[in-house]
């Protein structure tokens, strides 16, 4: 048996770290300016305690381009290396510089980026050569120069630099040859480097003078060293928070107002999240954080440290503690994501609760932008809905807003139904369901208007959280049954003559629709015939429609139920007319109906009291023959009613009446409604 130790050397790593380190190979630039501010930070750290005797001074990263020479220069005058520092955190891979000066200055060491002593070889994904130039910040070294090609080799000889710090030379490939552009570099600065806190110059400020632009000559710096994020909310003003918005995001409409965090322990933890206006679409909307380590750029997708519908926010969040991959872009989860995770949703709980105690008013008129975070929290956070309920309102068909708790105490003594559950009457849409509001109005009841593009899930969400309380939308019934205070009165047509009657308006209604045609004793006041749509159907079909897949509710047809008032006068009338235009030829149709279904009544009973070998041939024909005979009738009787329906102009106008009522007659059908309208009225 043989046993040893599995060896991991450059000639194993080299190719990985080039191919799979890094998703993108700009981040090349981040790594390397984040060695520079870490090697810039640690150097004033040194001075801080007395370790580094001399001057600091300047201490701007310079990002260089020759674009002849085929080389990107990344300088800094940080604390630099010596030859035995470079042999071990340059030769020896992920052996961090930054992870031991951390553990030795760690009550000083603020600002250090560096984690893993892999991000400088990430300059090999667009180079073909990578040279260092550099010079100890200790009195007695000199200066060295490393340089390596992409191959296992390497290269350590003496230099010449005036003053301490690094220069990284990169060689670009001809792969990469896009690194050698000006503007290219100025991208990648400003996505990666734009808060980094040391000074960053790339290229020369520019200015406009007679009609043409002019090199200054001055160093442009890229970056806000001192970003609004980490500056004490005391220092800032309104204007301030808002020309930082503006900055990040110059095409989007001002923030609503905005949540300054700034959190010491358990983690440290600061930011900038801002409400935008925004009602609908709202996936379009994500990824708009900006999540930075130390104000380095990290990513922007952040769903895995802030709660999901809090990705609808804008801004930025910068945390040391928030645990990231090898290669720094993404992130790590551990209990130290959902415990800032967690804070994050109790800040915004609380700016948004203190905002409401303190000018409700100007609460009121925000809402229906706040409304859609509101909900989707509340419908996906559990934590969240607890502290939300105290400021979620609800808004009626008037424009008054209620608190959950407000809005029980005004509906429940007049809206609770016979079972003791409360019924919350709502619409969706104002205009087109008019008529249902203004009929729940009449009857003293308030109607909330709930319209947004997640309120399916928010009234399901609520009806599971609110005791004995149902949500009905206004057009799911007519309004004695949407709140049924008492049993409902009988109809006084017989099952007979309902089902004649039933036939009778499906002849008006339109061909290929679904309809379920009922009848109710509504009083003569009520309108004649009302279109109401089943709540629970059209709830399940509003969720389907916002699922990514299929499901059995998404493909189902619409379907309405007519709802028929055998109480209203021009009902009475179709029932007098139909029984005086087609009585006669339903009566002889009767008459033969009724001794056919005698005849297969009987025949079918008496074939029950045999085995099915014992019935004869002939009387199964017989059977068979009569039943034809009798659907054949019973098929002509229908025709005959549906006809009259079809063809009676009252039938027609009453129901299309109802479908002008909920917006569903248009085109050709509502033409001929009008020109129908105009005929009845000069016969009247």
């Amino acid at each position: 048996m043989q046993t040893g130790k599995i060896g991991v050397t450059t000639e194993n790593i080299f190719p990985i770290i080039k191919k799979f380190l890094y998703s993108e190979h700009e981040i090349f630039l981040r790594e390397l300016i984040s060695n520079a501010v870490d090697a810039t930070q640690k150097l004033k750290t040194l001075a801080s305690v007395g370790d580094y005797k001399g001057e600091v001074g300047d201490t701007t990263i310079r990002v260089k381009l020759d674009k002849k020479a085929g080389t990107l220069t990344i300088s800094d005058s940080g604390v630099g290396m010596t030859a035995d520092e470079i042999d071990k955190y340059i030769n020896q891979i992920a052996f961090s510089g930054a992870e031991e000066f951390m553990e030795k200055y760690k009550n000083q060491a603020n600002g250090i980026i560096g984690h893993f002593g892999l991000g400088f070889y990430s300059s090999f994904m667009v180079s073909d050569k990578v040279e260092i130039v550099t010079k100890s910040w200790r009195d007695d070294a000199g200066a060295v120069k490393w340089s390596c090609d992409g191959s296992p080799e390497f290269a350590i000889e003496e230099a010449t630099r005036s003053s301490r710090g690094t220069d990284v030379i990169l060689h670009i490939s001809d792969e990469s040859k896009e690194f050698l552009e000006e503007s290219r570099i100025s991208e990648l600065l400003l996505k990666y480097c734009r808060f980094l806190p040391i000074p960053i110059a790339f290229g020369t400020i520019k200015e406009w003078k007679d009609g043409k632009e002019v090199d200054t000559g001055k160093e442009k710096i890229i970056n806000e060293t001192n970003p609004l994020w980490v500056r004490k909310p005391v220092d800032l003003t309104e204007e301030d928070y808002m020309n930082f918005y503006r900055n990040l995001y110059p095409t989007q409409e001002d923030p609503l107002f905005y949540i300054h965090l700034n959190v010491d322990y358990p983690f440290h933890l600061t930011g900038i999240l801002y409400f935008p206006r925004i009602k609908t679409n709202f996936d379009i909307q994500k990824n708009r954080i900006q999540l930075y380590s130390n104000q380095v750029y990290v990513t922007d997708s952040v769903e895995g440290i802030v709660p999901e519908f809090l990705t609808l926010l804008h801004g930025v969040i910068d945390s040391p503690d928030i645990p990231l991959n090898v290669s720094r872009s993404y992130l790590q989860s551990d209990s130290n994501v959902k415990k800032i995770s967690s804070h994050i949703t109790k800040k915004v709980a609380d700016r948004l609760q203190e905002i409401f105690k303190n000018d409700r008013e100007q609460f009121e008129k925000k809402w229906d932008d706040l409304k859609l975070f509101i909900t989707f929290g509340m419908i996906t956070d559990e934590k969240f809905y607890e502290r939300a309920e105290k400021f979620a309102l609800l808004k009626n068909v008037d424009g008054k807003y209620f608190t959950l708790e407000e809005y029980e105490k005004l509906v429940k003594d007049n809206q609770t139904d016979r079972n003791k559950n409360v019924i919350y009457l709502y619409a969706s849409d104002r205009e087109a369901q008019h008529s249902y509001i203004e009929e729940a109005k009449n009857r003293g009841y308030d109607v909330l208007l709930i319209d947004g593009q997640l309120d399916p899930h928010f009234i399901n969400t609520l009806e599971s959280k609110l005791k004995d309380t149902r949500f009905a939308r206004v057009d799911s019934d007519v309004v004695d049954k949407l709140i049924s205070k008492e049993e409902t009165r009988e109809v006084s047509l017989s099952a007979e003559e309902q089902d004649d009657l039933r036939a009778v308006f499906e002849g008006a209604l339109p061909e290929g629709d679904h309809y379920w045609v009922s009848f109710e004793e509504l009083g003569e006041t009520a309108n004649p015939v009302i279109i109401t749509h089943s709540e629970f159907m059209r709830r399940m079909k509003d969720m389907a429609a916002m699922s990514p897949t299929a499901s059995f509710y998404d493909k189902m047809p619409d379907s309405h139920n007519l709802v028929v008032n055998t109480a209203h006068p021009l009902v009475k009338a179709i029932v007098e007319a139909k029984n005086k235009q087609v009585g006669g030829k339903l009566k002889e149709l009767n008459a033969g109906i009724e001794p056919l279904k005698v005849s297969v009544d009987e025949l079918h009973k008496a074939q029950m009291e045999k085995k099915e070998e014992e019935i004869p041939q002939a009387q199964k024909e017989e059977l068979a023959e009569r039943e034809k005979q009798l659907e054949e009738l019973k098929e002509e009787r229908r025709n005959l009613l549906k006809n009259f329906g079809r063809e009676y102009k009252l039938v027609k106008e009453l129901t299309d009446l109802a479908m002008l009522a909920n917006n569903m007659l248009k085109g050709e059908d509502l033409s001929r409604f009008v020109k129908r309208s105009l005929e009845l009225i000069k016969t009247e």
